[in-house]
């Protein structure tokens, strides 16, 4: 009689795990297919809605706040202009990321590619989004979650197990430059580093240059040294990602001011001279 209801408590506990799992559902802004910068091969990014951060020069604008939202686009067809309105920000459940993902399958195996979890700040979102990497992961793809770095310790050890890989961003070492430029702190992102290299995790670092911001030696040697210090064989890359004016059309659409105006990207010699400098810590 016990084992007959241990039994059907256990059948019932499946039946409510199942059904969570299938009513769970996530705000994604974007999806993109065929992406080769996210990750290894050829993957699939699926964008949350949501950002503690409020960068100055985010590529992504429409992903910052956490509710749909409603933008007017300009269109023009010859010399006529018409106003299309559209939502951005949709509710999707975890079956419908993994038929996305299916649909890509073949260039995915074929390239050694898999999916990737990016933003806005996908771990604003860590319970959705540790259940999706879990369902990936049971359909054998590889997962990557691309993250801010600034997110609650809790939410980390929540994905950790999860994830194949972080992509990570660290911005600035010093805390006063990194708020003014971003609206928090820098020390919660780098703590986090430091608890996902001792817990193990494998990481490729992302720093993003910025004119004004870090594009003067001085910040690069800063975080340089920063990683000189904890480099080890979960880091597998440092990746430098020059600013671009990608996303300056997207402010007057989502109703924000675009604070970088005038600014022009970085000379490509000067990148070249920075990636030299991390260079020389990844062959230690």
């Amino acid at each position: 009689m016990v084992i007959y209801q241990l039994a059907m408590l256990k059948g019932l506990y499946i039946i409510i795990f199942v059904f969570l799992l299938l009513t769970m559902r996530g705000l994604l802004f974007d999806i993109k297919r065929f992406t080769t910068e996210d990750g290894p091969g050829i993957r699939v990014t699926y964008f949350f809605k949501g950002c503690p951060m409020s960068c100055i020069w985010c590529h992504n604008p429409e992903g910052i706040g956490q509710e749909s939202m409603k933008v007017n686009r300009v269109e023009r067809v010859g010399s006529a202009r018409f106003t299309k309105s559209e939502v951005v920000g949709r509710e999707y459940d975890i079956e419908e990321l993994v038929d996305v993902a299916a649909r890509e399958r073949p260039f995915i195996e074929q390239s050694g590619g898999g999916v990737t979890f990016s933003g806005g700040e996908p771990l604003m979102q860590s319970e959705f989004l540790k259940r999706t990497l879990i369902r990936m992961r049971e359909e054998g793809y590889h997962t990557a979650v691309d993250t801010s770095g600034f997110a609650e310790r809790e939410h980390f050890m929540l994905i950790m197990p999860h994830t194949s890989l972080f992509l990570y961003d660290i911005k600035h070492i010093d805390d006063a430059r990194h708020r003014e430029f971003t609206g928090v702190t820098s020390k919660r992102v780098l703590e986090n580093f430091d608890f996902l290299v001792e817990g193990g995790a494998d990481i490729v670092v992302r720093i993003p240059v910025i004119p004004g911001f870090n594009d003067d030696e001085e910040s690069m040697k800063a975080v340089r040294d920063f990683l000189g210090d904890r480099m080890c064989d979960r880091i597998k890359g440092i990746d430098l990602l020059p600013y671009h004016r990608t996303g300056s059309g997207k402010y007057s659409l989502s109703g924000r001011e675009y604070l970088m105006e005038g600014k022009k990207p970085i000379a490509d010699s000067q990148i070249d001279a920075y990636r030299s400098l991390f260079s020389a810590i990844l062959l230690k």
